[in-house]
């Protein structure tokens, strides 16, 4: 077996042009993935472009400058950040306050413990609690007391009333 000096110069020519189409590969392909990777992260065109072309200019130097200067959350990850934020807000924006005292206050109290106000009062026919202004129960309809029935003929708005009658004179008696 002779040595060939040409084989070796054909060999080192051809993996010298194997490692050059490596590094050739891997340059264009971190130039791609520093865009698709900033295109997540920023909206600004012209940051796109500066930060594909800081690796495309200074290569693997360039990846890891760039790795420290990018954003840290992607556009979605910030996206949800602000929903879950906005949904947080929202709910302390339902909760009702103390017309008193400005506290939050939950729908099923009567009173704010912090200001005794009174917040709701309850019906008279179904003990369900309603809102202060109500003049009728939502869920059952019956008015609240004291308040007049529209179109409520004498006999209606009589009955349910007790008259005391015992030393001659006629009283109403409210149950």
């Amino acid at each position: 077996m002779t040595f060939d000096p040409a084989f070796l110069s054909n060999s080192m020519l051809v993996l010298t042009a194997f490692g050059g189409a490596f590094l050739v590969a891997l340059w264009i392909s971190l130039v791609v993935w520093t865009y698709r990777d900033i295109r997540g992260r920023a909206r600004d065109p012209l940051v796109q472009t500066l930060a594909a072309l800081l690796v495309a200019v200074l290569n693997l130097p360039g990846v890891l400058v760039y790795l420290i200067l990018r954003p840290q959350r992607t556009l979605e990850e910030e996206y949800q950040r602000t929903l879950e934020e906005e949904a947080l807000l929202q709910a302390l924006e339902d909760l009702p306050l103390c017309p008193g005292c400005e506290r939050r206050v939950k729908d099923e109290w009567q009173v704010c413990p912090n200001c005794h106000t009174k917040l709701k009062k309850s019906c008279h026919n179904c003990g369900k609690l309603m809102e202060l202004p109500w003049n009728i129960c939502p869920y059952c309809g019956t008015p609240a007391p004291g308040m007049r029935v529209e179109a409520a003929s004498i006999e209606e708005a009589l009955r349910g009333l007790k008259f005391d009658d015992s030393d001659g004179e006629v009283r109403i008696e409210q149950p």
